[in-house]
């Protein structure tokens, strides 16, 4: 593959990348360092596509924060 990037952690991939989208459930997903994930977003904007984060606390936390199914 060649317009594939991957990446050892969610924080290197993150590093200056325009947006972060969930798309497993998995617990090391769950239990992000989101102060982190926010410094090495370029825009602190999470799309959850498995609702795994409540939108009120992301929202706190200063993300623009989309889920699916769900306001």
């Amino acid at each position: 593959m060649t317009d594939v990037t991957f990446c050892q952690n969610a924080y290197l991939c993150a590093e200056g990348s325009s947006a972060l989208v969930i798309v497993t459930e998995w617990d090391a997903f769950r239990a992000l360092d989101l102060a982190r994930i926010k410094d090495a977003l370029s825009e602190p904007i999470i799309v959850d596509l498995r609702n795994i984060y409540s939108p009120s606390d992301m929202r706190k936390r200063g993300f623009r924060y989309f889920s699916v199914g769900r306001q």
